[in-house]
């Protein structure tokens, strides 16, 4: 699956490809336990709420541990702490499950999922507005190492570790089975070859297309599974695209980063916006995004750009507009990369602040879980050019079907600021 290409390139110098894990540690595994096999034991050095356990943690590793495999977890003493999806390849070496006495069996899991499902379905209500959300949030769901978002009638996941990798297709069929849907497809994540040490071409049940059209407040939006990124579409940012609109009605709106056109297609549909540019550097996606402005009959300018050089261009022609979106690709993958994160996030709104009319507002959004709010708040005050001022007036995140793991500050990764742009 093709990746969404960075703004930015890494300065870094190239390392050598990873190898991947043996091909007998990437075949499916089923939910159900062997009763007869005693589940391997890691030992927990340095024990944390967290659902990750990184290799630094962890003291003896049971050799009958295979990469993928369901283990037990003790404490150094020899106290029970739970149990965890085991890879020795990765420096995130076990994904804890639970931290009780109940061995995840097929009924465990089951219980999970349900949970999962009640709470889109019944508790948020989401059929109701939408029928493309995500249904499982990793950590936030109990499940670390896997998202799923449902399609209408299909369900996609994508995997970020190899134990719910090797489990995913298993744990698609039982969500099946709960909601009634009849397809499904498995991706796996950027970076999951060189973390985790797999990295298999979309996998996907017999006739499941390779496209399908989702709806969203009314708005239709095309998703191509094969020339996407991530899942197919991104509706963690459904409820910011509604709210946003509430702001666009006459007014013209510039969406950087575009992507398939998510932001633009509402400004202009439920917000009325008079006119709407929208730039991105993919041209798969900005071609998808064309599409979906016909799917809905709007007419909107797209443009395939690098959005630096398009926005000095703007700059430099003295040209505005009343409503700036900024919504970029994740910028900081690694705790490593911050720094250089950082300085992207500025360099990006620093030009944004000066496309936007004097009184106008700025949405500037980071995905980047590794970026915290209180940071990404005083890299935006930083990027204010001195001729003007900011004020925030509102702060979002993602949509609640992506809901905060208490025990996983990391869920929370998206942070969208509304900012109003004066001149002083």
């Amino acid at each position: 699956m093709k990746k969404r290409p960075s703004t930015y390139r890494s300065s870094s110098a190239p390392r050598q490809a990873p190898r991947p894990v043996a091909d007998e540690h990437q075949t499916p595994l089923s939910l159900d336990l062997d009763p007869d096999k005693e589940l391997p034991v890691v030992e927990v050095k340095s024990p944390v709420r967290h659902p990750i356990l990184y290799r630094k943690r962890l003291g003896k590793f049971d050799p009958r541990a295979r990469p993928g495999d369901l283990v037990r977890l003790e404490l150094s003493e020899g106290e029970h702490f739970g149990y965890g999806l085991f890879n020795s390849r990765a420096e995130a070496t076990i994904r804890v499950l639970n931290r009780t006495d109940e061995v995840p069996d097929r009924g465990w899991w089951q219980r999970i999922l349900q949970q999962a499902a009640t709470l889109r379905v019944d508790r948020l209500g989401l059929d109701a507005s939408a029928n493309t959300y995500r249904l499982i949030h990793a950590e936030a769901d109990l499940l670390p190492g896997l998202v799923i978002d449902r399609y209408g009638d299909i369900l996609s996941a994508e995997c970020f570790s190899l134990g719910m990798a090797r489990r995913a297709q298993a744990i698609l069929e039982e969500l099946q089975a709960i909601l009634g849907t009849t397809h499904w497809q498995i991706v796996s994540a950027p970076h999951s070859l060189d973390q985790e040490g797999f990295d298999f071409p979309r996998q996907a049940s017999g006739d499941c297309p390779s496209s399908t059209v989702v709806e969203e407040f009314g708005t239709r939006f095309n998703v191509n599974f094969l020339e996407g990124h991530k899942t197919g579409f991104f509706c963690d940012q459904r409820d910011n695209r509604q709210q946003l609109a509430r702001f666009c009605a006459g007014k013209s709106v510039l969406d950087l980063c575009c992507y398939t056109g998510g932001f633009s297609l509402q400004a202009k549909r439920l917000g009325k916006a008079e006119e709407v540019t929208s730039v991105d550097l993919d041209e798969d996606a900005v071609e998808l995004a064309r599409q979906n402005a016909k799917l809905n009959r709007e007419t909107i300018r797209f443009v395939h750009a690098d959005v630096f050089p398009y926005m000095r261009d703007m700059i430099r022609n003295e040209r505005k507009y009343d409503v700036v979106i900024l919504d970029p690709p994740k910028l900081i993958n690694r705790r490593d990369d911050f720094e250089e994160g950082r300085k992207k996030y500025f360099d990006l709104n620093r030009l944004a602040c000066q496309l936007v009319e004097p009184g106008g507002l700025l949405l500037t959004c980071s995905c980047s879980g590794l970026m915290p709010s209180e940071e990404f708040s005083k890299t935006i005050a930083a990027a204010i050019p001195g001729d003007s001022s900011g004020q925030i007036l509102a702060k979002w995140g993602a949509a609640p079907d992506h809901p905060i793991a208490t025990h996983c500050p990391e869920t929370e990764y998206l942070k969208a600021f509304l900012v109003q742009v004066n001149r002083r």
